[in-house]
């Protein structure tokens, strides 16, 4: 039997980009499914990606922004590079 891998933990920009997804939502007053619904993703998805547990595609990410009614540079602008990452 294959060992079970342990998760990735998530990187900064994950974690922070989960972090911008949440302030937006609550500036809309909208709960997690109701942001879910506007940006036609499955409520799921939007929780694991606010709370930086998913990382997001250049789709979801132009589906979450439209869907809080703001930009993809808003959520994205700035984020910290992976420590990894040249």
């Amino acid at each position: 039997m294959s060992p079970v891998a342990e998760p990735t933990p998530p990187t900064p920009a994950v974690v922070e980009f989960g972090r911008r997804l949440r302030a937006r939502r609550e500036e809309l007053g909208l709960s997690q499914e109701a942001a879910a619904a506007k940006a036609g993703v499955h409520w799921s998805y939007y929780a694991r990606a606010e709370r930086g547990q998913r990382s997001s595609r250049i789709d979801s990410i132009l589906k979450l922004a439209h869907g809080l009614d703001t930009t993809p540079g808003a959520l994205m602008d700035g984020l910290p590079l992976a420590p990894d990452a040249n």
